[in-house]
């Protein structure tokens, strides 16, 4: 997803005046619009769907920093003991 230069980084004052097209244009084509104040980039719009992918995908990361932590710790279980675990869970329950 790069950032077109010609169209994809806008001034907040034509941001203000064109909103509801800005809106549309992140929202149709799913690529973010660079927000700049003064010369200098100050913030990224985009859409609902790309910032909750966005948002899905550091909650995984973070999973995955806790498990490696977890496993750097020996805070772990083998597969072996945990499907063990598991049947014998199922087999006293059901």
């Amino acid at each position: 997803m790069a950032v077109n230069l010609a169209t994809d980084i806008k001034p907040i004052s034509y941001i203000k005046t064109n909103a509801a097209d800005m809106m549309k244009y992140v929202n149709d084509r799913r690529k973010p619009i660079v927000i700049t104040q003064n010369g200098e980039a100050k913030a990224v719009l985009i859409d609902v769907q790309t910032y909750q992918e966005t948002q899905d995908a550091f909650a995984l990361l973070n999973l995955i920093k806790i498990a490696e932590k977890d496993i750097q710790n020996g805070d772990f279980e083998s597969s072996e003991k945990v499907f063990s675990d598991l049947k014998k869970e199922l087999f006293e329950n059901g």
